[in-house]
């Protein structure tokens, strides 16, 4: 994980720009401590603040083509780049980077090279031959990235909103799955990623193949285990964590670089889990590491340690979303411990519950349709909340974090399973067919265990004080009034009215504050699921504890 800053289309020229881009891009090195590079000519100038995870000696970056003529600078992970390697014999490789693929790929086939790529990236290319530049980001928006423009009408892009504001007057979120070509002309963003699955019609008469579905996240996990420094597994007790760190398991003791033929340089694997003390997370991820065996680390916070770090984690997480900051503060918190391990990337169960309806109020869907729909709603917004969380929390202490469950090829098969098999249905609970993929892996007790939200699960009473505090610091008054001091998304409940008055003090500017999504939501459900049940129409509430009859059921039948 590392972070980029670029500026572009220098219209005052780059000599008083370039000690700018050092300035901002200075403001983001938390994401990347291990080294600084900069590029810069009378066009462009591009800093690079580097997390080594990949080739540490030789992987500094900007990276370059032998003649210099390509730049490139990237914050991501390229998981097949061995095999992309073998895919292009002539080329001249310079470093063991993952990320060197990219300037391989752009030589061979110009621009149209994104879908040749697995990993989770956000990159700016320069090519000094003709004074063009390509940027991309990932296809799920892994990666953060955002661009700008300031009063002069340079044109930056960063990895953080932070570095960006009080330079650019006009802020944008660089979209999950689109690039933007300079030779294009202008600055319209162009959508790269799209899939046959997002239409209901072309899914609705599959066939759902277990050990299909098992074998591509196992193949994901292995691929993304390519590491030349220490890591370890995010393991909640939940289903999703549990299962990537029982995988992870299964291939830990080999080194997946050498094809699994050489021992692994860190062989013990290491496990996290964060809660109050009596946590329901706490106790189930006890029972998943001893079965799994994994070195565990149980990680306890206080309700005021959470407190104490909420000003931190929105400055950190740019954003305040209710759900977001709920769930970052213990992650924000679990970070800087692990950090302090020398574990500088760890792997996560983030984007299960979008693939197959994790979410409680997916019992509520009307029919496979309305299912399968909300599922790819709930993708395409993953960049605005548990992406960015996982993102940013880690990258706050300079950890990657991966989630193999959004890996493009495992997404594929995910989403093109009959959405009827993933419903909630016929004494079935909530992603059976996942729980039944990988049952063998785990303890019953957790294979089935019913969904928790991660900021219900860290401890019921770390969000009804939240709760209270948010009622205690705003009145009735000034939430009545939000729209006047907040024009832009006013917040709709205390909580949220808080956690803006925060971010307002970090990041001034309307720019910035239109960056934030702000929608109606029961139990992280979008606005459109809403109409599914009579009782969700006056909720305003994230937590799973809001679907209250769902919460309480208890489904034993596998």
């Amino acid at each position: 994980m590392c972070g980029i800053v670029g500026v572009f289309d220098c219209k005052t020229g780059t000599e008083s720009l370039r000690p700018r881009i050092l300035n901002m891009s200075k403001k983001i090195r938390h994401r990347g401590p291990d080294w600084s590079g900069i590029y810069s000519d009378d066009n462009i100038v591009i800093a690079h603040e580097r997390l080594a995870i990949v080739d540490p000696q030789s992987g500094r970056q900007p990276l370059y083509t032998k003649d210099k003529t390509l730049v490139l600078a990237v914050n991501g992970e390229i998981y097949n780049h061995r095999e992309i390697r073998k895919s292009l014999p002539g080329y001249e490789f310079l470093t063991q980077s993952d990320c060197e693929v990219i300037l391989a790929l752009y030589q061979e086939k110009g621009i149209d090279f994104l879908e040749d790529l697995n990993g989770i990236f956000a990159f700016a290319l320069y090519d000094k031959k003709d004074g063009s530049y390509f940027i991309a980001r990932d296809h799920i928006g892994i990666i953060p990235f955002y661009m700008g423009w300031d009063e002069w009408g340079n044109f930056y892009v960063a990895s953080e909103l932070k570095a960006l504001e009080g330079v650019c007057n006009n802020i944008k979120e660089f979209l999950p799955g689109h690039y933007l070509h300079s030779k294009d002309g202008g600055y319209e963003l162009k959508r790269w990623y799209k899939r046959d699955w997002e239409r209901y019609e072309n899914v609705k008469d599959n066939v759902s193949d277990i050990a299909v579905l098992r074998k591509a996240l196992e193949d994901a996990v292995h691929r993304q285990l390519m590491s030349d420094v220490p890591y370890g597994v995010l393991l909640s007790g939940g289903l999703d964590s549990s299962i990537i760190a029982a995988v992870t398991k299964k291939f830990a003791a080999k080194r997946v670089e050498s094809g699994d033929t050489q021992a692994a340089w860190y062989p013990q694997l290491h496990s996290f889990a964060v809660g109050l003390k009596g946590s329901p997370d706490l106790a189930a991820a006890q029972k998943a590491a001893e079965h799994i065996g994994t070195v565990h680390h149980e990680i306890h916070f206080t309700i005021q340690e959470g407190l104490d770090a909420i000003r931190d984690v929105i400055y950190h997480l740019e954003t305040y979303d209710v759900t977001t900051i709920r769930a970052s503060t213990p992650m924000y918190l679990m970070a800087r411990i692990i950090k302090s391990m020398g574990i500088k990337m760890v792997l996560s169960g983030e984007g299960s519950d979008e693939l197959f309806g994790g979410y409680l109020y997916f019992h509520k869907a009307p029919n496979p349709e309305a299912f399968h729909e909300e599922t790819v709603r709930k993708l395409g917004k993953l960049h605005l909340y548990d992406c960015l969380r996982a993102n940013k929390s880690l990258a706050a202490w300079g950890i990657e974090g991966r989630v193999p469950f959004l890996d493009k090829e495992f997404m594929d098969v995910a989403m093109r399973l009959n959405p009827a098999d993933k419903m909630a249905k016929d004494g079935k609970m909530e992603k059976w067919i996942l729980r039944k993929a990988f049952e063998d892996y785990l303890p019953e007790s957790i294979a089935w265990r019913q969904k928790e939200q991660f900021s219900d699960g860290v401890g019921y009473s770390w969000i009804d004080t939240l709760k209270t505090v948010a009622t205690l610091k705003v009145t009735d008054e000034q939430l009545a009034n939000a729209r006047y001091r907040f024009p832009i998304n006013p917040p709709m409940s205390k909580e949220e009215y808080h956690y803006r008055s925060v971010f307002s003090e970090h990041f001034p500017s309307d720019a910035a504050a239109a960056c934030v999504p702000s929608v109606p939501s029961v139990a992280c459900s979008t606005p459109e699921a809403l109409a599914w049940d009579k009782s969700f129409q006056n909720l305003n509430d994230p937590s799973g504890r809001a679907v209250a009859s769902v919460h309480n059921m208890a489904y034993e039948e596998k």
